[in-house]
């Protein structure tokens, strides 16, 4: 992967902190303290809460107790993403997800974002109600999910990550850890590359976010890394989303094995983001987390910042 600057094709009029974002053609996310993205996983399979919703009513009535915890933007999946998940088609995915969304939207009007790489899910999801894309692909996958995208004039988030599920490994059980020689640099250029191609597709700047990945394809020490240069991420002027909720490189330090006993290292972990500039934290735990960042806040301003 390319080491050079990450900040090279930066445009010098854009804001290096960005207090809203535009995620959708009527849709706008202040960021002003923060974001916090509730997780809803239609899947058997998740790494943290498969199989926890038995209907599509259970888990839209789970996201609307996020919502009411704090969350403004419900990101809803039917894949999951955790390392050697299976594949599951656009046809299942599309089963998954659009019935949680139509009763989401239907009582709320909350942002809604789809976890998907495939085209197909995302114009089904977005027909529902959903307003954003998050493709963990960076939209590499599926090459109709740009231009649909711009078609729909949804907001994006594009990820990164070394390989898709089937080829990756928890972060505490790489045999040898992935290979960077400078992981935040070469995460930092693979999503600027990946947004510029975003925008020659027709997908407006203000709609892309960028996540860095955390626990796909980085070892422990790596996305602690990550974490602790946030800042050098949130100056390429794109509004910055970090996922560490309940992730494997939580567990690894604090001994904690069940992903459902991380949730005080997950709020430590997302903390440290927010002050390096990540204004978008994706979360299982949302009471929690709004809790740990509004004392995050609080300390920032009493610090002058």
């Amino acid at each position: 992967m390319s080491g050079g600057d990450p900040r090279e094709s930066r445009d010098p009029r854009e804001p290096r902190e960005r207090r809203f974002w535009t995620a959708g053609p009527d849709r706008v996310v202040s960021l002003d303290p923060f974001a916090i993205m509730g997780v809803v996983n239609a899947t058997p399979d998740s790494f943290s809460d498969g199989g926890q919703f038995s209907n599509a009513e259970e888990a839209a009535q789970y996201a609307l107790q996020l919502v009411e915890e704090g969350a403004t933007i419900i990101d809803i999946g039917g894949e999951s993403t955790r390392p050697g998940a299976a594949r599951v088609d656009a046809e299942e995915q599309v089963r998954r997800v659009v019935p949680v969304i139509a009763r989401v939207r239907s009582h709320s009007g909350v942002a809604i974002s789809v976890d998907t790489t495939l085209a197909a899910v995302a114009e089904a999801a977005l027909e529902a109600g959903a307003d954003i894309v998050n493709d963990v692909s960076a939209a590499c996958e599926d090459p109709a999910m740009l231009p649909l995208v711009a078609r729909k004039g949804a907001g994006l988030i594009l990820m990164h990550r070394l390989a898709p599920p089937g080829e990756d490994s928890y972060s505490d059980r790489y045999a040898e850890p992935p290979i960077y020689d400078d992981v935040v640099r070469e995460v930092a250029s693979y999503l600027l590359a990946r947004a510029d191609i975003a925008m020659t597709a027709g997908v407006a700047r203000e709609m892309i976010a960028l996540d860095p990945g955390l626990g796909f394809g980085k070892s422990v020490a790596q996305n602690y890394e990550l974490i602790a240069r946030t800042g050098e991420l949130a100056a390429l002027g794109y509004p910055i989303l970090v996922g560490a909720s309940r992730k494997s490189f939580v567990g690894a330090v604090t001994g904690r094995e069940d992903p459902e006993q991380r949730i005080i290292g997950s709020v430590v972990a997302a903390v440290a983001a927010y002050g390096g500039g990540a204004r978008i934290i994706r979360a299982h735990d949302v009471g929690a987390h709004r809790e740990g960042l509004q004392v995050a806040r609080a300390v920032l301003r009493g610090a002058g910042i």
